[in-house]
């Protein structure tokens, strides 16, 4: 049973790391064990690269192309809304959160800069340096190698989702609830 409080603010947590270190699979993992205990959980993925959710040839797109500012595709199983950019700027998380429908839990893959409590995914084998060191928000990391002794956040074995999924879960029940301007904000 969802625990949805229409009063409520949202909680939000954005899952960072880089490119190849396992985000999607654990965010995959995690959204479904929590869908089945009857949370509500929504995802905003961030890309650096073009869009395309249709072949240029199908309607929507064509209709995008021609200059409709928002395209809706809807079905008896799913919709979604289009909108063109067009020169603009990506909107602010914010403004894109805002957007969503509520939820127990929403989860953001990407967006490292953005003022957000954070979890790290970090493999040490990729080469590339954890970010927790030089962002205080960062709440937790879920790595593949060993914590070190000054790692000052909960460190947890990526290999073992289970316990990361246990953690957010804790996470989610102590975390107070406020705002999406202010989770944005103050992290």
């Amino acid at each position: 049973m969802s625990l949805i409080d229409p009063g409520a603010a949202p909680v939000v947590l954005a899952v960072v790391g880089w490119s190849g270190s396992g985000k999607t699979t654990l965010l995959e993992f995690l959204v479904a064990q929590l869908a089945a205990r009857g949370l509500r959980v929504n995802v905003v993925k961030h890309s650096h690269h073009d869009i395309e959710l249709e072949p240029p040839h199908k309607d929507s797109a064509r209709l995008r192309m021609a200059g409709a500012a928002e395209v809706m595709i809807a079905s008896p199983y799913r919709y979604a809304i289009l909108r063109e950019l067009r020169g603009e700027a990506e909107p602010p998380l914010a403004e894109q959160l805002a957007r969503l429908a509520p939820a127990d839990l929403t989860l953001v893959e990407g967006y490292k800069w953005e003022p957000l409590p954070k979890l790290e995914v970090w493999r040490p084998a990729l080469g590339r340096a954890p970010l927790y060191p030089d962002d205080a928000l960062v709440v937790a990391v879920a790595s593949d190698g060993p914590a070190p002794a000054d790692a000052g956040r909960a460190w947890l074995d990526l290999n073992a989702p289970g316990d990361v999924l246990c953690w957010l879960t804790g996470w989610m029940a102590a975390r107070a609830k406020v705002s999406v301007e202010q989770a944005v904000k103050e992290g």
